[in-house]
């Protein structure tokens, strides 16, 4: 009898559960290795969301938490196969995960308050053994009562250091701390407005676990960005940050190309240029990483569609937009046109801390909406990864204009069913409908718009902006990549309003010159099939077009 497929992990993290109820796992054990060889005190790993944080932390926990036996769930990986496989069951650990910790002010509360009572229920039994002296024993108790009774959310300062207080009395050892999404509740206190209310203890939890804890042996922390301002790793003698540039733990967090062909040829899926073009670009450390999510929901489904932006909290990145100056707004506009970018980036500080460019770049980087392919004189030249991301940015960009998603649907409809009145009439309305836009001031601001609008039919059209074809540099072509919907050419032009009003017939004469560019340039050369010319001229809010249909 042929022996059935491990189970396909969509959405799980806890590792003793992935190894005993024989889920397909990513070995990435090795992480242990370097974890005990680097000798760092504090580690922070920065890594955007669904990209294995989690599992990973879990494996960390479970492997060194001497109140477990996991020799079985380890025999067959690499670390067994280390020296460092003696380590195996012999600290005392804390393993905290923030990732659900979301919402306002209360909710995270909750959620912080649920975490620690969960974590120190686990060791109450301990509090008998004749090692705790009356003291500890008393301030263990009281703290866990408050936490149980959520009376009072600056009991939680000193929880996390009292536990390993007490772990290190009763065994003799020092602890093992693990957090994972540290930065979560900052970053959706932030996003919710309750950052003031909430910093203060929430900064002091942590500082007071990592910094002068005469308990600790090491402490792993992941997140998406460092919080910086708080001062929760400043004096911190020990410390190593790993961000998305950097090689330490580069192929632990995410998939590189042998793990994902081993997975696909596993569940019976060819590898593939499009699986690549949709999953992969990431550049970590200077390796290509896959998004591990996306991989995993892609062989579950068996549909070649984005995953990650489904569940990708965008709530801070779409705030630090709405706050950023009119540099970084040009910078977007050219990141929409060209899908790449090359700025000054800050991956060591947050946005909502230090309100700079460089950081809300940074963000972008850390949150998994951009990666680095290169560093050159300060400059970072940034890219969209993938189709998949290119999706999440559509959103994005909606999210900027203020869209109206109903408007939208119907004007991308009439493109793919060749109604010229259908798209007209919904471009007009949604430009009547988004606020300034930057007053839409000049082509490229309609540029920008179209083409983060386009940004939707990755799908079926392969999306080229600003490029040389045939005698010219065209604006935007939507190039179908089946037979199935004809191919567009989109030429604009822009009429300051001075000239508008003064002669409204203008935006049909630019038309005209529009079409007139596409043809004796020959945008069209290497596009086969149908192809529509689409001629757009824009006053301000008004707009007039010309479609031109070539069988």
């Amino acid at each position: 009898m042929k022996p059935s497929k491990r189970k396909i992990p969509v959405g799980l993290s806890n590792y003793r559960e992935m190894k005993t109820e024989k889920y397909y796992v990513v070995d990435k054990s090795l992480m242990i290795k370097e974890f005990l060889d680097s000798g760092a005190k504090v580690t922070l790993i920065t890594r955007p969301r669904r990209f294995g944080k989690t599992l990973n932390m879990s494996m960390l926990a479970e492997f060194f938490d001497l109140s477990k036996d996991s020799r079985l769930i380890f025999e067959d990986t690499k670390i067994m196969k280390t020296e460092n496989a003696s380590e195996i069951n012999q600290y005392p650990t804390i393993f905290l995960s923030f990732a659900n910790c979301r919402g306002d002010e209360e909710n995270i509360k909750f959620s912080i308050f649920y975490l620690l009572r969960k974590e120190m229920a686990r060791y109450l039994a301990l509090l008998k053994n004749d090692t705790v002296d009356e003291d500890l024993r008393d301030r263990y108790q009281s703290m866990y009562k408050e936490i149980c009774d959520k009376t009072d959310f600056i009991s939680t300062k000193f929880s996390i250091s009292v536990m390993c207080e007490l772990l290190n009395k009763v065994y003799q050892k020092p602890v093992m701390l693990f957090i994972d999404e540290y930065d979560t509740p900052f970053i959706e206190a932030h996003t919710h407005e309750c950052y003031d209310k909430l910093h203060n203890t929430l900064a002091g939890m942590l500082s007071s676990a990592l910094k002068d804890n005469p308990y600790l042996q090491y402490a792993m922390l992941t997140g998406i960005q460092r919080v910086a301002k708080e001062n929760i790793f400043s004096g911190l003698n020990n410390l190593e940050v790993c961000t998305v540039k950097d090689k330490t733990y580069a192929s632990y967090f995410g998939f590189v190309e042998e793990e994902v062909k081993a997975m696909l040829e596993y569940y019976g899926f060819a590898y593939s240029d499009a699986v690549k073009a949709m999953y992969d670009g990431y550049h970590i450390g200077g390796k290509d990483i896959y998004n591990p999510w996306s991989i995993i929901n892609y062989v579950k489904q068996g549909e070649l569609t984005p995953y990650w932006v489904n569940v990708s909290s965008s709530g801070m990145i779409k705030k630090a937009m709405e706050e950023a100056d009119a540099e970084f707004h040009a910078q977007y506009e050219t990141l929409i046109r060209t899908r790449n970018l090359e700025t000054v980036v800050d991956l060591q500080t947050s946005f909502y801390e230090y309100s700079s460019n460089a950081s809300l770049w940074g963000l972008f980087v850390n949150a998994g909406y951009l990666t680095i392919t290169g560093v050159d004189d300060g400059l970072y030249s940034l890219v969209v990864p993938n189709e998949e991301v290119m999706e999440a940015f559509k959103t994005l960009t909606f999210d900027y204009m203020k869209k109206d998603p109903d408007g939208f649907t119907k004007m991308m409809r009439g493109l793919t069913r060749k109604n010229p009145q259908m798209f007209l009439e919904n471009y007009r309305k949604f430009l009547l409908k988004t606020t300034s836009y930057h007053d839409l001031i000049n082509e490229n601001s309609y540029h920008t718009l179209l083409l983060g609008m386009c940004a939707c039919l990755y799908a079926d059209y392969e999306v080229k902006s600003n490029q040389e074809a045939g005698k010219g540099r065209y604006d935007i072509i939507l190039q179908c990549k089946t037979n199935k919907y004809p191919s567009y050419i989109i030429e604009l032009k822009y009429l300051k309003k001075e000239e508008y009003e003064k002669r409204p017939e203008l935006l049909q004469e630019k038309c005209k010159e529009a079409v007139e560019q596409i043809e004796a340039n020959r945008y069209d050369i290497a596009i086969s099939g149908n192809v529509i010319y689409i001629a757009l001229a824009h006053s301000g809010k008004d707009v007039e077009m010309q479609w031109i249909l070539c069988e």
